[in-house]
């Protein structure tokens, strides 16, 4: 039985307007999210990949409508996200949470862990004051933090304390999907295992969806379902992890898939070296945006964008050279 799609986003943009004079005129707008589209249904793991700057985190937070869109449709269990008026995104909050990338500046440093995971059940009155302590110290439990952390403060703790009380917040709700932007890349690799296996865990407790960002393509492997990778804004290659990584389609997969070390020092990779500087988001490529960096460049490729289509096998690719 197939499971049922908990978002979807379709041809999603976000441009942010570059000004410049005295009065601020807009002369051009950085794309920094051009088009994207994918679904992901209850309980699955969304991987997204990339470089740094190529939109990863203005998805997610675009999703979430921390930043409004500039084009395009998100829909939460059916409903359009960024049709809702103030008061009823509101009350979608819960359903939706986000783990920040930083757990230093993510929290306030004003506020015991207690307030940090509690205030959130408080202001949307989803348990009395004379419960939220008590959900607080098992959400702080299943987290991993000891019970006389809740009186403590946030430079009390290490790094992976800190994410911790991250995590914790955006489950004390209960949510159903939560959008993981980057949240281990700050962390020591020891304390990284701890953090992914956390996650997991409690996916497969509570059913959570995830949108799990990051550029450490084998944490991705380890925890996602399905892969897409991103470049410059946009989607060009998007599979089911095992077929992602086995069958590379774009020539950019295939490059940041040959970075990834190999655990066995008897066995070599050949290294795929890209050549060139990322484009300008400001002011990206005629055609596939990859061409100026893509060693098998063809004209059609110059002043073609090419069709985001499923080759088979739910393998979703943008690339002239993939028929």
């Amino acid at each position: 039985m197939a499971k049922e799609t908990i978002l979807k986003v379709d041809n999603l943009k976000k441009y942010f307007p570059i000004r410049a004079g005295v009065i601020q005129k807009t002369v051009g707008h950085v794309k920094a999210v051009d088009g994207v589209s994918f679904e992901i249904k209850k309980g699955e793991t969304l991987g997204l990949v990339g470089e740094s700057g190529c939109g990863k985190s203005t998805t997610g937070r675009t999703i979430l409508r921390l930043l409004e869109k500039t084009e395009g449709r998100v829909e939460f269990n059916g409903v359009d996200l960024h049709s809702l008026k103030r008061e009823e995104i509101r009350k979608m909050r819960p359903k939706m949470q986000i783990i920040f990338q930083d757990p230093y500046s993510s929290l306030n440093p004003r506020m015991t862990v207690g307030e940090i995971i509690g205030e959130s059940l408080i202001e949307h009155k989803l348990a009395t004051r004379n419960d939220v302590t008590q959900k607080v110290l098992d959400i702080m439990g299943i987290c991993g933090l000891a019970s006389y952390h809740i009186r403590r403060y946030p430079h009390e703790f290490s790094g992976g304390q800190r994410q911790r009380i991250g995590i914790a917040r955006a489950l004390v709700l209960n949510p159903e999907f939560i959008v993981a932007d980057e949240p281990v890349s700050a962390l020591d690799v020891s304390i990284q295992s701890q953090i992914i296996n956390l996650l997991m865990e409690s996916q497969e407790n509570y059913g959570f969806s995830y949108l799990f960002i990051s550029h450490d393509l084998s944490v991705v492997k380890h925890i996602s379902h399905r892969v897409g990778v991103m470049y410059l804004g946009s989607l060009i290659e998007l599979a089911p992890k095992n077929e992602l990584y086995d069958n590379p389609l774009h020539p950019y997969t295939k490059a940041l898939l040959s970075a990834v070390p190999i655990p066995d020092p008897t066995l070599k990779r050949d290294r795929i070296i890209l050549t060139g500087d990322i484009p300008s988001p400001a002011k990206p490529p005629s055609g596939c945006k990859f061409h100026t960096r893509c060693p098998y460049t063809m004209d059609i490729c110059k002043s073609e964008i090419p069709e985001y289509k499923n080759v088979g096998k739910e393998h979703f690719v943008a690339c002239h050279l993939v028929k």
